[in-house]
């Protein structure tokens, strides 16, 4: 499986490509760096990333894009051009009917490092040691590219395992639906359910007086054990 990571920003989009290999090798591929001035019109800084992740999905080919969540800043004008290019990145991978996923910044972290409070710096090192890298990709944003898709090759065998186990559940919550329906529906007549026929034998065995059962026939022994 070949990934795409986009660590997705408009002055600095960061591109990294890696490829899986058996067990939880990765294999480095490519990675780059998308700029735009901040004097430039959005639409223009936004068609920069768009052309130039059109192009890298042409070349390379993935077969999926995994792009980083905007989960929470404090700068709302940083989210707001995160979320932007975030977009433009989706919308380029679904022309070319490429599936996308998304994960937060801690999962990126916590997959690549162990830690999902890690810093840059953490970061960029494991990506270097599990790339088998010379130097961390500079600047951060293509490191956080690459561990964008190092963490989508890692946690996607979990996550399609959750979807089966999810779809099953599923599958399973609509079949016992579909029985109490059925058994509903066998109760329209004005017959007992089976429940209403364990309360009326309940309430029939506590009535019998002490010592006394009714076997067929009707017989019944007082308390000196005659008839």
């Amino acid at each position: 499986m070949r990934v795409l990571g986009v660590d997705p920003g408009l002055t600095r989009c960061g591109i990294g490509v890696v490829e899986t290999g058996a067990g939880r090798a990765v294999t480095f591929v490519d990675v780059g760096v998308v700029r735009s001035g901040p004097d430039l019109p959005l639409e223009r800084r936004l068609l920069a990333v768009a052309d130039e992740v059109e192009r890298w999905v042409a070349r390379l080919r993935p077969d999926v894009v995994a792009v980083e969540r905007v989960f929470s800043q404090h700068n709302v004008r940083t989210v707001m051009g995160t979320a932007q290019a975030s977009g433009v990145v989706a919308l380029i991978a679904a022309r070319a009917g490429l599936p996308v996923a998304f994960h937060t910044p801690s999962e990126v972290k916590a997959a690549v490092t162990g830690e999902g409070r890690a810093g840059k710096a953490q970061v960029a090192t494991m990506v270097t040691k599990v790339l088998g890298l010379d130097a961390p990709p500079k600047p951060a944003d293509a490191a956080d590219a690459l561990a964008l898709a190092i963490c989508h090759c890692w946690r996607s065998p979990m996550l399609d395992r959750m979807a089966q186990a999810q779809a099953r559940a599923a599958e399973i919550a609509e079949v016992h639906k579909a029985r109490l329906t059925q058994a509903r529906a066998t109760q329209e007549d004005g017959s007992p359910t089976a429940a209403q026929q364990w309360a009326a034998a309940r309430a029939a065995a506590q009535s019998r007086p002490a010592g006394s059962w009714t076997a067929s026939g009707d017989v019944r022994r007082g308390p000196g054990g005659r008839r």
